[in-house]
C-alpha cells in the first residue's frame, strides 16, 4: 500500500511553511528586540540558515521607521524632527545592535596594530574615539539623506500632494535600504570565514551560497517593488559595491567576519543606499 501523493505534498508544504516561520523567528531574534517566541538560541549553528530571510526583517524595520515618520509629520512636526524620530524608532527596534557593531569595528580597525589586537578591541564593550566618530558620521549622513529624500520627493506620482509625497518617499526609501542592507549582511557572512574560533559569529554556522543568493534576490525584489527605475538601479549598485568593500576591508584587517563586521556591513550599506536614493531624487 502506497502513501497518498496528495498527503505527501501537503506534508511537504506544511514542513516548508514551518521551516520558513522558524527562520523568520530566528531572524527576528537575532536582528530585532521584538518578542519572537521560543526558538533556537542565537548562538545555535542553525542561525545561519535564516540569513536568506534577513531582507524581510529589513523591510519590517524600514516600514516601522517610515510609519513613525508619517505619524510625526501628521502631528505637525517638521521634517527634521520626523526624520530623527524615525531613526530613533529603528534604533530602539533593533536595540542599536548594528550601531554597536559599527562602533566596535571602527575602534578595532582604527586602533589595533595587529590582527589579534584588533579582535581584542572589538570585543571590548567600551567605545573609543574611532567608534564615536564612525557613529556620528553614519547617523548624520542617514539623517541628511532622509531630509534630501523628503525634500526632493521621489517621483512616485504627480498627483500626490507634498505631505503625502514626502511620507511615501521616506517610507519606501527606508524599506528598500532596510532590505538591501540586511542582504549585505548575508552576503558578507557568506564571503568571509569566522575571524574567531569562539563568539557569536563562529557559533552561528556558515551561510550557504543559496541563502546568500536568496537574500540578494529578495532584497532586489523589495527594492524593485518600491523604488522607481533610476533609484532602484543606483540603490542596488550602491548596496553591492559597499557590501564588497566591507568584506574586503574585513578580510584585510582581521581575515574574516565577526558579528560586529556584519553590523558594520548593515550600517554602511544602509546609509550608502539612502544617499544613493537621495541623489537619484535630485537627478530625476
Amino acid at each position: 500500500m502506497t502513501d497518498n501523493p496528495n498527503h505527501q505534498n501537503s506534508s511537504h508544504q506544511n514542513s516548508r511553511r514551518s521551516r520558513w516561520l522558524s527562520d523568520l523567528r530566528l531572524a527576528l531574534m537575532l536582528l530585532t528586540r521584538l518578542p519572537a517566541g521560543k526558538s533556537a538560541s542565537p548562538e545555535d549553528a542553525t542561525v545561519a540558515r535564516a540569513a536568506w530571510i534577513f531582507p524581510v526583517i529589513g523591510l519590517l524595520v524600514g516600514a516601522a521607521g517610515g510609519g513613525v515618520f508619517m505619524l510625526a509629520s501628521s502631528l505637525g512636526l517638521g521634517m527634521a524632527s520626523a526624520a530623527l524620530l524615525a531613526m530613533g524608532s529603528q534604533v530602539l527596534l533593533t536595540g542599536a545592535l548594528h550601531e554597536d557593531g559599527l562602533a566596535d569595528t571602527a575602534d578595532g580597525f582604527g586602533g589595533g596594530r595587529s590582527r589579534e589586537r584588533k579582535l581584542e578591541i572589538m570585543r571590548d564593550s567600551r567605545i573609543g574615539t574611532y567608534g564615536v566618530v564612525a557613529l556620528v558620521l553614519v547617523l548624520s549622513l542617514r539623517f541628511t539623506a532622509l531630509q534630501d529624500i523628503a525634500s526632493n520627493l521621489l517621483s512616485i506620482s504627480d498627483e500626490l500632494d507634498e505631505a503625502t509625497g514626502q511620507n511615501s518617499a521616506v517610507i519606501i526609501a527606508l524599506i528598500a535600504a532596510g532590505a538591501l542592507s540586511r542582504a549585505a549582511m548575508a552576503v558578507v557572512w557568506y564571503l568571509l570565514p569566522p575571524a574567531r574560533t569562539d563568539g557569536l559569529a563562529a557559533g552561528s554556522g556558515t551561510v550557504s551560497f543559496g541563502s546568500a543568493v536568496a537574500a540578494a534576490v529578495i532584497a532586489a525584489l523589495i527594492a524593485f517593488a518600491t523604488l522607481p527605475g533610476l533609484a532602484f538601479v543606483v540603490a542596488c549598485a550602491a548596496a553591492a559595491v559597499l557590501a564588497m568593500a566591507v568584506a574586503a576591508l574585513a578580510q584585510w584587517q582581521i581575515r574574516g567576519h565577526t558579528g560586529d563586521v556584519l553590523g558594520t556591513a548593515q550600517q554602511i550599506t544602509e546609509v550608502g543606499v539612502l544617499l544613493a536614493i537621495g541623489a537619484a531624487t535630485i537627478a530625476a
